[in-house]
């Protein structure tokens, strides 16, 4: 805010303020008086000129140093300490400190006017409170403050322009009493000019709440109201008093907000009730609505009046409300009287009857209570503090003649000269300005100290803001004080806005030129300053002494009165934003769409980039996942995906800010459907059973509704049928036939048409019955207890297909039948189980469809069950002789009720088919010798079992028998476990059974390297077919090759097994440790003397620290005999110990260390060598070679070899060098370079030559051997599995060759 100043015009021209003539009196100490009273209309207000004084600001002069001595205290001070509590309620900007109560505005042109106000005995308050806005500077009005005995205060308050400034005299009433209930004080001074970041302003407020008046005690309602019409959901409000507290946290009894909706208008209501206000209510409220992205704001007035207009303030009602305890208690309440400013009426000065303060000081101090009771003072505190201060009498100076004034003030870039004037000239003097000590500066000319005569002056030229601040001159033990006010000039506006006329979507740049470079200014639309965060439309710019306000894309909102505020005016200019002429360049136009297909309509307008509203049929349309709505530029587009029939209607679109619409029809059309998929017919059958009524519903559609035919063939069936008719409803047409007959079957036929098209489908309506009988059946074969029997199907099925049939069946002399199934049998024969032989039966049937079961056939020629026996079983040859071959078989399985007579035997010549009975008579046996035969002759054999019924079916040997006796060699059958070797622990038993062959029975021995086996330490027992070896407990020296011979006649096989007993390995040998540095510690060592009588597998390294002498395992199954062990623990000694280790276990015991290894703090620093990467890759190379074997046949074989090559070969398998590929019979395997083929129980054929190949990058290998398959069937086995003899003799053949390269 300006203040006042008065100058002095020096003959350099240079302004000036210079402080009094030092010939006027010290003021005299202050005393306030709490009566309050505006000065007599009497007074002269004097316009003219005077000389020019400074500005005399009563104030008490401030201690410095840390004095404690009281000076004299001004009444405008004493109301500064309460003044500043209620800043934002005197003032626009916080003051500094040191600054003055703000005197009345001073204009630079006009003449200064004086006011001259003559003093009450009762002090008064001179307090100055600008008007709302920053009006032009009016006339410059100067106080002048004469002081009386008592100062009286007064308050000035200008009125806004363009009236005279009156001198307003306020009394100010006592503070109201202590609320339950506050709304608050509003924003704090200090964040008065800070920006707020507030979304840009859309119209989202239908009505907005209206400013209001109330007395003290009274109600009031506020009601803001937004329309919801294209809201998805409830927006968010907020009521504020100022502008930073939020009432939502303040209702109660006082304050209650409410919030209603009404669904037939879509008005969402927002009220705000204030119930029994007080007088502190009164302020500035604010409503914000949020919805999304767009925000309104609304800002409203609350005046709360006094019931009483006016009211006299003694020193009884002043000191009521001070808070006992706190710093402020004993205080003047000025925040309570700042607030009542605008409320009080100039009222006349009301002397209370009684003087208290007079009261006071004459009395003694034990009275103080007593007095402040009786005249009903409560705050005895706060009211001595007064009290004390109004005793003090000012000192009587002796350094100083004249000391400096309490205040004096400068504009900004004057200069000011203080003067003081000593009584003693040779006191040394010291300036200090806010406590700090003023040394003059050669190169400096801000501070200036002159001398003349008895005066001493500091000059301040070009003075700044920093200036302002307290200043004091010390003369000796002596010191004065005064405070320089620096007065910065009003900004005022040089070229005024321009109105501003334009359209939307246009760029508007409002401009205005200050006095001041780098001014602060403010800009405002509609009176509410416009928000420029970095969210804001708006865009504030400024350059020099000009500032523009850029709005970058202009709307309709835009339109208002925009003004710039500047400490020193006001500039204003209407801005209206209209909207472009709307040209309609392709309109909406009339539209017939097929239902379920995509509706799109479009319009193309002028301007572009007006946002639209679609409506159908008056209601407003939203977008949604089939309703899509498109704007691009000047283009509108409304896209529905599948149209339905709701979608018809009459459609409008309405550009915002428009009166003008645009109109179409849309016609949804339906072509005519018949929907026979709802029916869940089969191929669209219906079928219903003979008598039963039949209704058919069938779903239509169409739009418009179709017209419905039904035809059968080529009749035409009516609505008005009798039996059969036809109906037709909105949704669906339906056929009835009240009594279904068979004549009903056939195909009916639907019609339907509209104005879209044509439709039709068919239906199949099948009249279904039972099946007539099935034809008499005929039974075509008897046996013991069962026949078999079959018939043909009914002529007529019912019309639907027969799911099976029923047989019954009776014995002749009986009337009662039997079914014989419970399931359909679906076939026409049948076979009746569970008959008593020899008693005549009877068999009918029934025919069975979905509808039911039909009448019996007629019942089948009698019958009589009698059967054969089954045919003899397990025929096989038990011996052949020269001139004989016995043979053996078991009874037949089924044996009817006729019994088993015995058996007859046949034979043939192989080629022949004349088969001669070898036993006249039935054989009761079932083994029997054929004699009298013909020597190397084959013949076949068969055998029938006879009884009452007959001969049952012969029983032949599928092989022909020669007729010649046959010696079988011995074939030694060993297990796959045992062709590797048999490898056993130590204490565990030996158990091997190894079976062989041969005719007669073999010769079996046994060998153990070359010696015959000592009986006392194995056991050997031999049967016709097997050998066992047994060892009840395995040691070591029963480990070995083993040797069985089997021998008949000159024939002879052997066989090699293989045990390996296996033990715990000895500990390893001369461990010892080769280096230690760092943390590591390399070991070496020597493998044990003695192995287990197995590999060894691999190595277990523990280590212990010699403290503790606790074993650790470092490492486990080791393959290596050296080994480096790391990360132990400097400073420690350690021991190590090795066990080694083979397929058994772990050694028994462990080989330790002689020296232990100690890991040294500071150890040597091992530098590793340098070693050059050894290449690995490698051509393959077999290093197990394959090895000829002799596999037994019908057991599987395995062929094994190991290759090594780097990189990985390729492993290729052949028979007779011809690749072995997805043969079943051969499986091939390769782990860690180890390749088997297994031939899975090889025959005589799969024996060959067997090669393996290798294949890399870098070559290849092959290795091959000979796989010969020996043994397989005996001559007898050959011939019980009726293999020919001319195969059999040449399999012979080929064995005996085999065996000669062996022997």
């Amino acid at each position: 805010m300006p203040e006042p100043t008065k100058k002095d015009e020096m003959s350099n021209g240079e302004k000036e303020s210079v402080a009094p003539d030092s010939s006027e009196a010290p003021m005299p100490t202050p005393e306030i008086s709490l009566e309050v009273s505006p000065p007599p209309p009497e007074q002269p207000v004097e316009t003219e000129g005077k000389d020019p004084q400074p500005i005399e600001v009563i104030k008490p002069e401030p201690v410095e140093n840390g004095s404690k001595e009281p000076e004299p205290e001004a009444v405008v001070v004493g109301a500064k300490e309460q003044v500043e509590s209620v800043n934002s309620e005197v003032k626009e900007e916080a003051p500094s400190p040191c600054s003055p109560p703000p005197p009345a505005t001073v204009k630079e042109e006009a003449e200064p006017v004086v006011t001259e106000v003559n003093q009450p005995p009762e002090p008064v308050v001179t307090v100055v409170t600008p008007p709302p806005p920053p009006p032009p500077p009016p006339e410059p009005v100067v106080t002048e403050v004469t002081q009386p005995p008592e100062p009286v205060v007064t308050v000035v308050t200008p009125p806004p322009p363009p009236p005279p400034e009156p001198v307003v005299t306020v009394q100010v009433t006592p503070p109201p009493p202590p609320a339950v209930w506050s709304l608050g004080e509003g924003q704090a001074p200090e964040d008065l000019d800070k920006p707020v970041d507030t979304p840009p302003l859309s119209s989202l407020l239908i009505e907005r709440p209206q400013g209001g008046s109330i007395t003290v005690g009274g109600d009031i309602s506020f009601v803001a109201k937004v329309e919801a019409q294209d809201l998805l959901r409830k927006p968010t409000i907020k009521w504020f008093k100022g502008k930073w507290m939020d009432l939502a946290s303040k209702t109660g009894k006082h304050l209650q907000l409410k919030e209603t909706f009404d669904r037939r208008t879509k008005i969402h209501t927002f009220e705000m009730h204030i119930i029994k206000a007080k007088d502190n209510y009164a302020g500035n409220y604010r409503c914000e609505v949020t919805y999304k992205d767009k925000f309104d704001s609304c800002s409203f007035d609350l005046e709360v009046k006094e019931l009483e207009q006016s009211q006299s303030v003694d020193i009884r009602s002043a000191f009521k409300r001070s808070s006992e305890g706190h710093e402020d208690a004993g205080d003047l309440d000025f925040s309570g009287l700042l607030k009542h400013r605008n409320q009080r009426e100039p009222k006349q000065d009301e002397t209370p009857e009684v003087d208290v303060w007079e009261i006071l000081k004459s009395a003694r101090p034990d009275q103080y209570e007593k007095i402040a009771f009786e005249y009903g003072i409560t705050d005895l505190r706060g009211l001595l503090k007064r009290l004390k201060k109004t005793k003090k009498e000012e000192k009587k100076s002796e350094a100083f003649a004249k000391k400096l004034d309490p205040a004096y003030q400068v504009d900004k870039g004057g200069k000011i000269r203080l003067v003081v004037d000593l009584a003693d000239p040779t006191v040394e003097l010291k300036w200090y300005k806010n406590g700090q000590e003023i040394r003059p500066t050669p190169n400096q000319r801000k501070f200036i100290f002159e001398q003349k005569g008895t005066q001493r002056i500091l000059v301040i030229n070009n003075c700044g803001l920093n200036d302002d601040a307290a200043y004091s001159v010390a003369a000796g033990e002596e010191k004065c004080t005064t405070e320089l006010f620096v007065k910065e000039l009003p900004v005022k506006i040089t070229k005024e806005i321009e109105a501003v006329k334009t359209t939307v979507n246009e760029r508007i740049e409002l401009e205005c030129e200050v006095s001041e470079e780098g001014a602060q200014v403010k800009w405002c639309k509609n009176g509410v300053e416009v928000p420029t965060g970095p969210r804001s439309r708006y865009r504030v710019k400024s350059e020099g002494l000009k500032h523009w306000l850029i709005i970058d894309d202009a709307s309709k909102e835009d339109t208002g009165t925009f003004s710039l505020m500047a400490s020193g005016g006001t500039s204003e200019a209407k801005v209206q934003v209209e909207l472009k002429p709307l040209k309609i360049i392709q309109d909406l136009q009339d539209m017939t769409v097929l239902l379920g297909q995509p509706l799109k309509m479009h319009c193309e307008i002028f301007p572009g980039n007006v946002p639209g509203r679609w409506y159908r049929n008056g209601q407003l349309i939203q977008s949604n996942d089939r309703i899509n709505i498109l704007q691009r530029a000047k283009n509108h587009r409304l896209e529905i995906v599948n149209s339905t029939i709701h979608d018809a209607g009459d459609y409008t679109f309405v550009p915002e800010g428009y009166t003008q619409s645009l109109c179409a029809k849309v016609h949804i059309v339906d072509p005519p459907r018949v929907h026979l998929e709802s029916l869940n017919f089969p191929d669209n059958t219906v079928t219903i059973v003979a008598g039963n009524k039949l209704r058919v519903e069938i779903p239509i559609s169409g739009e418009p509704a179709p017209r419905v035919v039904w035809m059968k063939g080529e009749r035409v069936i009516l609505d008005s049928g009798h039996r059969v008719r036809a109906e037709t409803f909105s949704d669906y047409t339906s056929l009835t036939i009240d009594i279904a007959e068979k004549e009903d079957t056939g195909n009916y036929k639907i019609v339907l048409q509209n104005e879209a098209g044509e439709a039709g489908a068919s239906i199949k309506v099948k009249v279904v019955d039972i099946p007539d009988p099935p034809e008499v059946p005929l039974v075509t074969e008897v046996g013991g207890d069962w026949c078999s029997m079959t018939w043909e199907p009914p002529i007529y099925d019912g019309g639907s297909p027969i799911l099976g049939y029923f047989i019954e069946r009776k014995k002749k002399q009986s009337s009662r039948w039997m079914r014989l199934n419970f399931d359909l049998n679906k076939e026409t024969t049948f076979e009746p189980k569970k008959m008593i032989e020899g008693v005549p039966y009877e068999v009918r049937v029934f025919a069975v469809n979905a509808i039911g079961v039909s009448k019996p056939s007629e019942p089948s020629k009698a019958f009589v069950p009698l059967a054969v026996t089954s045919e003899p079983t397990m025929l096989v040859v038990d011996d052949v002789t020269d001139t004989t071959v016995t043979m053996k078989w078991r009874p037949p399985e089924t044996i009817g009720a006729a019994g088993l007579d015995g058996y007859l035997v046949e034979y043939c010549i192989e080629g022949s088919d004349d088969w001669r009975v070898t036993n006249k008579e039935l054989t009761e046996k079932t083994k029997y010798t054929i004699t009298g035969l013909p020597p190397e002759a084959k013949i076949l054999v068969r055998v029938r079992a006879i009884n009452a019924a007959g001969a049952s079916t012969p029983r032949t040997l599928q092989h022909s028998i020669l007729v010649k006796e046959v010696i079988e060699p011995p074939k030694i059958r060993i297990p796959r476990h045992l062709k590797q070797t048999y490898t056993r622990k130590v204490g565990e038993a030996v158990n091997l059974v190894i079976p062989f062959m041969g005719k007669p029975r073999p010769k079996v021995s046994w060998l153990k390297e070359g010696q015959t086996v000592d009986p006392t330490q194995v056991t050997i027992r031999n049967t016709d077919c097997d050998s066992i070896i047994f060892i009840r407990k395995a040691e070591r020296k029963h480990s070995g090759k083993y040797d069985m011979k089997v021998e008949v006649e000159n024939h002879v096989d052997t066989a090699i097994i293989d045990i390996q007993i296996v033990d715990l390995p000895g500990p390893p040998q001369c461990v010892k440790i080769d280096e230690v540095w760092g943390g590591n510690v390399a070991l070496d060592w020597t493998p044990p003397k003695d192995n287990g009588n197995a590999a060894i597998t691999g190595y277990t390294i523990q280590k212990a620290d010699k403290k503790t002498m606790e074993w650790y395992t470092c490492i486990e199954h080791y393959h290596r005999t050296c080994i480096t062990i790391t990360e132990l623990v400097v400073g420690n000694e350690y021991f190590f110990r090795i066990y080694s280790e083979n397929m058994v276990g772990l050694s028994e015991g462990a080989t330790q260390t002689k020296d232990s290894a100690l890991i040294v703090k500071e150890g040597m620093q091992l530098k590793n060598p340098e070693y050059i990467d050894h290449d690995f890759k490698e051509p393959p190379k077999f290093t197990q070679p394959l090895i000829n074997t002799f596999a037994i046949a019908g057991y599987n074989a395995t062929l094994n070899c190991s290759v090594r090559a780097n990189p990985r070969p390729k492993v290729i398998w052949m028979k007779n060098k011809i690749a072995i590929i997805d043969d079943p019979r051969y499986r091939m395997f390769s782990n860690q370079g180890v390749c088997t083929l297994e031939i899975r129980k090889p025959s005589p054929y799969d024996g060959g030559m067997y090669s393996c190949k290798a294949i890399n990058d870098l070559g290849d290998a092959l290795v091959e051997c000979k796989l010969e398959v020996k043994g397989g069937f005996t001559f007898s086995e050959l011939m019980q599995r009726g293999v020919p003899l001319h195969l059999i003799d040449k399999y012979m053949s080929e064995t005996k060759v085999v065996e000669q390269p062996e022997k």
